[in-house]
């Protein structure tokens, strides 16, 4: 029996750790002159839909974002998005608390339209259609029937997808936002169960490249305020971060002590064995981990940190903002040895 053939052509793919942005000449006297506002729009209208200081979302889990986290979040000008694994009666109630804007995740099989209605009734504007593979036919689905039902009263955030084809479709199906990135979480093992994935900055550069209208939430990966910076300058509007909230006080569930006295909090995907279970009920090809980490204190100190990281970052280039920064950015590859100095080698 012949074998059939076809011609197997391999590329590159980067990501954060594999580039550096070569700093450029700046006249920025003081990293606060940099403006990290961001300005979004529902697909087929120019007119502003709302204004972010801090272009930093906060992941749809139930160890991440609360009414508290998402609270906290837009405090600080940025966004959290309630997660979606509890009763639609429970998420409502959750969105009734947040002060600010109010922004929630529902999937697109099961009750997502019952779900999108009560929200939005709740109070929501912002909705992102939360599954681990978006580029889906039935996420055309969805999307359209989400836009019939709420026309042009939601921002709608839809995803995730890993390469340019998944961006511009989800833009052409009504998406006004796409989150870009799979597999790259830090408790995510996608990539490992499935073998399908894209490094998230690889992603990232090749959706900006697409002409769509649709925002880019950079999804996965991100471990260093550095590597948010990067992922602004490949073409994101946002990141969005699960590990670098972890175990702070706006977190969901309650701070425990392990035996030797230090301070923990839960952490978990929710892909993994244990949200399964708890969300609905049984396990079925896990695709994530669980797993506690250290207490790190305050939520507002951490997202003035990264703030401050990534308004540093836009002065190296001469940014006085995230279009700038786009438009000014040199990129370079670094090798391994430039990695390994790029630490802090002192302690290695």
């Amino acid at each position: 029996m012949l074998k059939e053939t076809r011609s197997l052509e391999l590329k590159e793919a980067i990501t954060f750790d594999d580039v550096l942005l070569a700093p450029q000449l700046s006249d920025i006297t003081s990293r606060t002159e940099v403006d990290l506002s961001t300005f979004i729009y529902t697909s087929s209208t120019d007119v502003t839909y709302a204004k972010f200081d801090l272009p930093i979302i906060s992941s749809p889990m139930d160890t991440v974002t609360e009414e508290k986290m998402a609270t906290c979040m837009s405090k600080a000008g940025g966004l959290g998005i309630i997660h979606r694994y509890n009763t639609i009666q429970a998420q409502c109630e959750m969105i009734g608390k947040v002060q600010g804007a109010k922004a929630a995740a529902i999937g697109m099989t099961g009750d997502y339209r019952e779900r999108a209605a009560a929200l939005f009734e709740a109070g929501a504007r912002i909705l992102c259609i939360d599954v681990a593979h978006g580029h889906h036919t039935m996420m055309e689905r969805c999307l359209g029937e989400l836009k019939s039902m709420l026309n042009n009263s939601v921002y709608i955030i839809a995803g995730n997808v890993a390469t340019a084809e998944g961006y511009s479709d989800l833009a052409d199906w009504g998406a006004d936002c796409v989150r870009v990135g799979i597999g790259g979480g830090s408790i995510c093992s996608t990539r490992l169960v499935s073998g399908h994935g894209v490094p998230t900055l690889q992603s990232v550069i090749e959706c900006y490249h697409e002409n769509r209208a649709a925002d880019i939430i950079a999804d996965g990966g991100i471990k260093t305020s550095g590597d948010m910076v990067k992922a602004f300058a490949a073409g994101a509007d946002f990141v969005m971060i699960g590990s670098l909230l972890a175990g702070t006080s706006a977190t969901p569930g309650e701070v425990f002590h392990g035996s030797e006295g230090k301070s923990y909090k839960v952490y978990r995907g929710m892909a993994s064995s244990a949200a399964q279970k708890d969300w609905r009920g049984k396990s079925s090809s896990p695709e994530g981990i669980s797993t506690t980490v250290p207490y790190k204190g305050s939520t507002e100190d951490i997202l003035a940190d990264l703030k401050g990281g990534i308004q540093s970052g836009c002065s190296y280039s001469g940014a006085f903002n995230l279009g700038l920064l786009r438009a000014n950015c040199e990129f370079i590859r670094q090798t391994s040895a430039g990695q390994n100095e790029s630490y802090t080698h002192i302690l290695r």
